[in-house]
């Protein structure tokens, strides 16, 4: 079977810090407004890892404007709002503020035990009605005096933020032109006291921000621009000097397994993992073996680093306060794992009392994000498959920041107290409310055999909408991978994986499921849909024929089922559905091997909807007939074959011949067994089991009873 990622990456002898070159266009600036000049900026910095993280940092502008109203020049605060990121940004996502109005907030600051009511007064600074909600960093804006400013978490620049010699390292770099607060959350009090820095120590090109990164200035977006990259590009060349020839993190401890064993490994190990954190919803899991992971895993200080755990807010706020450490010698043993799971709760459960207040939200959910495996890797888990990588990402971003603030001293977390108010943040917390409840399939993880067809596509597509991660398999590798790449343009890359299989092969069906585990951390549907159809009177057919067919649609959707199993009872349930036909309840001339083959998996179906219902197992059968629209199945030979059974045309005669024999008189389409599927997929059928569904338009022959 082939593995669309890819081999995994060796671990390579040393990991510099990027360093950022200057990619600015004056011709591709030429002839922008102002304001596009600043998403420019805005995109060229977010588009650029070695610059910010995925979601971070802050760009702004201050503009002048007609006033809507009175046509009169004001100033104007653009500044990057709230959410969103900063690399495929367009103009919408930035907020507009009367400057001279954000200012005159100042006068109702009442101290910084007072500051997050400062957020509220920020909507009556708006711009020309614009919706856009200004972020908290608004303040660090709007205080300063400097026509365009960046404010961005590089690793490199992190590292000296987060260092016991930061503030030294920083003297030693620029002379004195970067100045240095210690930490502060961020607000309007951070916003006070920077502006309040700079009017002391004039001529600055920008302040180091402990514990959080570095905002800088310039009098034109170029000028910005150039002054930001080459910053960065300063504490990277810095780092990586006093990196070079010494070993990361201590020293090599663990050494990493080959590239084969890590990714048996992280597939067994997944589901495991992921069985052993309850809660309202699944999680979905996302498994890394990069270079960071690999080096920070192995390390001899790999112990004592994770417990400070992370330290700048844009990383801890995805990353938790620490991740879960497992012993490589003990992954085998369910009670070790369990252990281990509940002592990560309990320990959450014991910061959560020592910092929380009267005032503070519940305790969220306490298992961990991050999980952490020597010679393994790195597995996050989260709420959905793009949360889960980009705490993955994230946490690699902390990685860099320990290797690089160890080589100038000590790696410095947050304060216990200091993260818990910013997990816990008012701010933080009205966000999470204002969010969309998810949709119904959110957290689930299915599989779809025969996925490059028809019915296979249409019911990817169903799921998909519904927020289900997607493992698409199929024997055909062009139609696999088109079915892919279209399904991954409407919903995401992070949601659809796909793999070539061939469902008669042990083997291969073994090494796919393996494959939805490491990629999606388990299963929790499996949709068995491998199909093949071939007509001939009993007479002309051959053994090889008839084998072909059970092969298939019988032995085929036994090893699919055979492999999911293992992996629902992990879940304590979850939905298995067969994809049949009408042929399986209702005799058809001329195709004997097809239909009995069909009626052996019906019936295979009901006696696994017995075997799995202990372990919350449902197993249900979809049969559709003449889905002839968009099927690879009718556009071969069966097509012809079928025809000629009738004795008719096999243009659109013979769909009109399938129409007219229905009840309904209605045609069937794939999307309309999708929906069939979905049903059974989905909670809503969480009592159902054994069962068949019938999506034929109406036939009195395949009437169950």
């Amino acid at each position: 079977m082939k593995n669309e990622a890819g081999p995994i990456a060796d671990l390579p002898v040393a990991l510099p810090f990027a360093v950022p070159e200057s990619r600015w266009s004056r011709t591709e600036a030429a002839g922008k407004t102002p304001e596009a000049v600043l998403l420019y900026r805005s995109n060229l910095l977010g588009s650029d890892l070695t610059v910010t993280n995925f979601g971070g940092g802050n760009t702004s502008a201050k503009l002048m404007e007609a006033d809507p109203l009175t046509g009169a020049p004001v100033e104007v605060l653009w500044v990057k709002g709230s959410g969103g990121d900063i690399g495929s940004m367009t103009l919408d996502g930035f907020s507009t503020l009367y400057l001279d109005k954000f200012r005159a907030t100042e006068r109702l600051y009442r101290g910084v035990e007072f500051e997050d009511e400062m957020v509220g007064y920020l909507p009556h600074c708006t711009f020309n009605l614009n919706p856009r909600a200004a972020s908290i960093d608004t303040p660090l804006h709007g205080l300063l005096s400097f026509a365009h400013i960046d404010h961005v978490h590089p690793d490199a620049i992190i590292a000296l933020a987060a260092s016991s010699g930061g503030e030294a390292a920083t003297l030693e770099i620029w002379k004195g032109a970067i100045g240095w607060l210690p930490w502060k959350r961020p607000g309007f009090e951070l916003g006070v006291q920077l502006r309040d820095h700079v009017t002391a120590h004039p001529g600055l090109r920008g302040v180091m921000l402990a514990g959080h990164g570095i905002i800088c200035w310039g009098d034109s977006a170029e000028a910005c621009y150039e002054n930001t990259v080459e910053l960065i590009a300063d504490a990277a060349n810095y780092l990586n000097a006093r990196m070079a020839g010494r070993p990361a993190f201590g020293g090599e401890g663990t050494p990493a397994l080959p590239p084969e064993q890590r990714a048996a490994a992280a597939a067994k190990l997944a589901p495991r993992l992921r069985a052993n954190m309850p809660g309202e919803r699944f999680k979905v899991g996302h498994f890394s073996d990069d270079a960071e992971a690999l080096e920070f895993v192995g390390a001899k200080d790999f112990e004592r680093l994770a417990a400070i755990g992370t330290s700048c807010p844009d990383h801890f706020l995805r990353t938790k306060i620490a991740p879960l450490t497992l012993d490589p010698g003990r992954l085998d043993d369910d009670a070790y794992l369990a252990e281990r799971f509940e002592a990560y709760r309990q320990a959450y459960a014991g910061y959560y009392r020592r910092c929380a207040g009267p005032e503070d939200p519940q305790m969220r959910d306490p298992n961990p994000i991050v999980i952490l495996v020597p010679g393994l890797g790195r597995f996050t888990f989260a709420a959905d498959k793009t949360t889960a990588r980009l705490a993955g990402e994230f946490y690699g971003n902390a990685i860099n920041v320990m290797r690089g603030a160890e080589a100038i001293g000590g790696y410095v977390g947050l304060p216990e107290q200091e993260a818990f108010d910013i997990e816990y943040w008012a701010l933080e917390e009205a966000k999470l409310r204002r969010m969309p409840k998810p949709r119904p399939l959110v957290g689930k993880i299915a599989l779809i055999t025969g996925a490059g067809g028809g019915i296979g596509q249409a019911t990817a597509a169903r799921l998909l909408a519904e927020g289900a991660c997607v493992m698409l398999l199929d024997l055909n590798g062009e139609a696999v991978e088109t079915a892919k790449q279209s399904l991954v343009q409407k919903f995401g890359r992070d949601l659809v994986r796909a793999a070539v299989c061939d469902v008669t092969d042990e083997a291969q069906v073994q090494s796919a499921f393996d494959l939805c585990a490491r990629e999606f951390g388990g299963l929790d549907i499996l949709v068995a849909n491998a199909g093949i159809a071939s007509s001939a009177p009993i007479e002309e057919t051959t053994v090889a024929l008839w084998r072909k067919n059970y092969d298939v649609l019988a032995e085929g959707y036994f090893l699919a089922a055979r492999s999911a199993f293992p992996l629902l009872k992990l879940q304590q349930g979850g939905s298995i559905i067969f994809i049949g036909s009408k042929n399986a309840l209702a005799a058809t001339p001329n195709a004997s091997a097809y239909a009995s083959a069909k009626a052996a998996s019906l019936h295979l179906a009901r006696c696994l909807a017995l075997e799995g219902a202990p372990d919350g197992i449902r197993v249900n059968v979809v049969n559709p007939d003449a889905v002839i629209r968009g099927s690879r199945i009718w556009d071969g030979e069966w097509r012809q074959e079928r025809a000629g059974a009738y004795g008719i045309d096999a243009g659109e005669e013979l769909e009109e011949f399938y129409k007219n024999r229905s009840m309904l008189k209605r045609a069937v389409l794939p999307e309309d067994v999708a929906e069939a599927v979905a049903f059974f997929a989905s909670d809503v059928s969480a009592k159902s089991t054994g069962n068949i569904i019938n999506v034929d338009s109406g036939n009195a022959q395949a009437f169950t009873r």
